[in-house]
C-alpha cells in the first residue's frame, strides 16, 4: 500500500472524525437513535487503532512512530474505560450507556484530532514560508471556525445570528472580551466551553501548541519552523526554540490550574455559583489569557464578587502574570535564583551580572510604574464615586488595584463603568492603549513600546542622539519600530472612531472612543456600547479587534514581505519639524 493513499485515508478519517464530533456536538438526538451514536464511537475508535497499528507496521521513522504510538495509547485508553464503564454500569439502558459513556469517547478523539492539528501545522510550514502570513492566517481560520461552531444549535439558549457568532469568535481568539450577547444567558454551558478553548487557543497560539507537540514527541525542528516559534515566543536564539514553546504551554496550564483551585477556595462559601468548579476553571483561563470573558453577566460588578476581595486579588495576579508573559517571568525567576544563590548559599554578596535582561527591566518598572500610578489615581480620583460603596480601607485598596490592573487588557469589572468620572475614563482609554507586554497574553501597543517612545522623546528634548541604558544603546531599528506601532494604532483606532461615528450617529464621541480603544487593545472594556451596535459596527470592531490582536505592523511585514538590503546611502537631507 502506498505511503500517499495512507495518508490520503489518515485524512478522510481525520474529517470524517471531525463531522462526527460536530453532529454529536452541536445537534440534539432523539433517542431513538442514541444507541447508532454509541455503537458509532466504537466502530470509529477500534478502526482508528487497527489503522494506526497498520501504519506503525508499515511507515514512519522514529519521531514519526512515537506520534503513532501515542495516538495508539490515546484511543486504546478510550475504549478500555469506556467499556470499563458499561460493565459497571450493566443494568443501565442503551440511552443511558450513551450518555454515561460518549464523554470519554469526547476527550479521546478530541486530544487526538487536537494532535493530528499540530502536525497539519508542521506541514504547512514546510510548503509556505511566511511566519507572519501563518500567524494571521491562523487566528483568522480560527475565528471562522469558532463561528462555525456557535452556530450549532446546542451552543446557543435562543439562536445566533452569524455576525454575533463571529463577533463571539473573534473577540474570544483574540482575548478581547466584547460581547454582543450575554456569555452567561445566552450560551449554554458547550457554549461557554467553546469560548474557553477559543480563549485557550487565542492566548497561546497554535504556534505555541505545535512546539509543544513536537518537543513532547521528540521531534527534530526544521530550521523553518524555529523561526516560525522564535518569532512568536521572542526568543534569542534558535537552540531550545521548541524546548521554548514547551515550556511556555506547561507555564501556562500550570499557573491557570493554580489559579483555579485558589478561585474555587475563594467563591466556596457564594451559594449563587451553581457549577464552582467549571466557574473556577473558565475564569482561570480567562484571567490569564487577559480575555476578560465572565460567566457572570456583569462580571465581578455583581453582588455576589464585588465584596469578594480574595477572588478578586487571585484574579489580578493571573492577570498581571499573564500580561508580563513567560519571557519577562522566567528571566525575573533567574536572577532572583542567581541572587539567593550568591547571597545565602556562595555567600558572595553580590548580585548576578547580566541575568536580569535590559528587555525585561524596561518592562518590568514600565508595568509596575503604570500599576502604581493607575492605582493612586482611581484611589482619589473615585474615591466619591465607584468606590463610595467599599467601605472598609482594604475594600477600597482592592478596588483601586483592580480598576488599575483591568485595563491592561484584562476586561473585568467590579466597578459599573457608565458611571465612572469622565477623567477615569480618559485615564483609562490611556491604560487601554498602552495594553501589556510583548510576547504575552496581553494587546495594546505594548509597555516595551510606550517605555522605549517615552525615553527617546526626553533623549531628543536633551539633544541626544541615541538612547543609552545601563551601558546598553537601544537601538535605531526599535525606535522606528516603536514609532511606526504608534502611528498605526491610532490611525486605526482613529479610522474606526470615524466609521462608527458615521454608523451609530444616536452615540456619543467619548463611548465610542471607549470601545474601540477597547477593541483594539484587546480589552473588553465596555461603556455597554457593543450590545447594541449595527451590524456595520459589528463589522468594524471585528476588523479592530483582529487586527489588534495580530498586530498591523505584522500584517504589513507579511503582505509586503521582506525588504532587501542595500549597501548605499543616499546623502541626507534635514526636513524642517517643530
Amino acid at each position: 500500500m502506498k505511503k500517499k493513499t495512507i495518508q490520503n485515508t489518515y485524512r478522510f478519517l481525520d474529517v470524517f472524525i471531525l463531522l462526527f464530533l460536530i453532529l454529536d456536538f452541536g445537534f440534539t438526538i432523539n433517542d431513538d437513535y442514541k444507541p447508532f451514536k454509541l455503537y458509532g464511537f466504537f466502530i470509529i475508535t477500534s478502526v482508528l487503532v487497527l489503522f494506526n497499528l497498520f501504519k506503525l507496521h508499515q511507515f514512519g521513522k522514529d519521531g514519526v512512530k512515537r506520534t503513532i504510538k501515542f495516538n495508539i495509547g490515546i484511543l486504546l485508553l478510550t475504549l478500555v474505560v469506556a467499556s470499563l464503564l458499561m460493565l459497571s454500569n450493566a443494568g443501565y439502558n442503551i440511552v443511558e450507556h450513551t450518555r454515561e459513556t460518549k464523554v470519554i469517547f469526547e476527550v479521546g478523539l478530541f486530544f487526538y484530532l487536537l494532535v493530528r492539528l499540530t502536525f497539519l501545522i508542521k506541514y504547512i510550514y514546510k510548503i509556505y514560508f511566511n511566519p507572519a502570513i501563518l500567524f494571521v492566517g491562523s487566528f483568522g481560520i480560527f475565528s471562522l471556525m469558532g463561528a462555525f461552531f456557535l452556530m450549532l444549535p446546542r451552543v446557543t439558549t435562543h439562536g445566533i445570528t452569524f455576525i454575533d457568532a463571529l463577533f463571539t469568535s473573534t473577540s474570544a481568539i483574540c482575548v478581547t472580551g466584547l460581547a454582543v450577547l450575554d456569555t452567561a444567558n445566552d450560551f449554554t454551558r458547550l457554549g461557554q466551553t467553546v469560548i474557553l478553548v477559543l480563549i485557550q487557543i487565542g492566548g497561546l497560539g497554535i504556534l505555541t501548541f505545535t512546539s509543544f507537540f513536537a518537543y513532547f514527541f521528540k521531534e527534530n525542528s526544521s530550521f523553518r519552523e524555529g523561526m516560525y516559534v522564535k518569532d512568536y515566543t521572542a526568543s534569542d536564539n534558535l537552540q531550545d526554540v521548541l524546548k521554548i514553546g514547551a515550556r511556555i504551554v506547561v507555564f501556562t496550564l500550570t499557573l491557570e490550574i493554580l489559579g483555579a483551585i485558589f478561585i474555587y477556595f475563594s467563591i466556596d462559601n457564594i451559594d449563587t455559583v451553581k457549577d464552582k468548579m467549571f466557574f473556577s476553571v473558565f475564569h482561570s483561563i480567562s484571567a490569564f489569557c487577559n480575555a476578560g470573558f465572565s460567566t457572570s453577566s456583569s462580571s465581578f460588578y455583581d453582588a455576589s464578587f464585588k465584596f469578594d476581595y480574595s477572588l478578586q486579588w487571585v484574579v489580578m495576579i493571573l492577570i498581571v502574570v499573564g500580561g508580563l508573559g513567560y519571557n519577562i517571568v522566567y528571566n525575573g525567576y533567574t536572577y532572583f535564583k542567581s541572587a539567593f544563590i550568591n547571597v545565602f548559599v556562595t555567600k558572595v554578596k553580590t548580585l548576578p551580572v547580566r541575568v536580569f535582561k535590559l528587555n525585561s527591566k524596561i518592562i518590568f518598572v514600565t508595568t509596575t510604574i503604570l500599576l502604581l500610578v493607575g492605582f493612586i489615581f482611581f484611589f482619589f480620583a473615585e474615591a466619591n464615586h465607584s468606590l463610595k460603596e467599599h467601605t472598609t480601607l482594604f475594600g477600597r485598596i482592592t478596588s483601586a488595584m483592580f480598576s488599575s490592573v483591568t485595563p491592561r487588557t484584562a476586561g473585568f469589572n467590579t466597578i459599573d463603568y457608565t458611571q465612572v468620572a469622565t477623567p477615569s475614563l480618559l485615564f483609562v482609554i490611556l491604560l487601554m492603549w498602552i495594553g501589556a507586554s510583548p510576547a504575552s497574553t496581553g494587546g495594546g501597543i505594548k509597555t516595551s513600546t510606550f517605555a522605549i517612545a517615552t525615553m527617546n522623546i526626553f533623549a531628543t528634548a536633551r539633544g541626544r542622539k541615541r538612547i543609552e541604558i545601563n551601558t546598553r544603546e537601544i537601538s535605531s531599528t526599535t525606535v522606528n519600530r516603536a514609532f511606526a506601532i504608534i502611528c498605526i494604532s491610532l490611525i486605526v483606532i482613529g479610522t474606526s472612531i470615524i466609521l462608527l461615528l458615521f454608523f451609530e450617529p444616536d452615540k456619543n464621541l467619548l463611548s465610542i472612543a471607549f470601545e474601540c480603544f477597547s477593541a483594539y487593545s484587546t480589552v473588553g472594556l465596555s461603556l455597554n456600547v457593543t450590545p447594541h451596535l449595527s451590524e456595520p459596527s459589528k463589522y468594524v470592531i471585528i476588523a479592530v479587534m483582529f487586527l489588534g490582536r495580530i498586530g498591523t505592523l505584522n500584517l504589513l511585514f507579511g503582505m509586503l514581505g521582506q525588504v532587501e538590503q542595500k549597501f548605499y546611502q543616499y546623502p541626507q537631507e534635514n526636513i524642517l519639524i517643530n
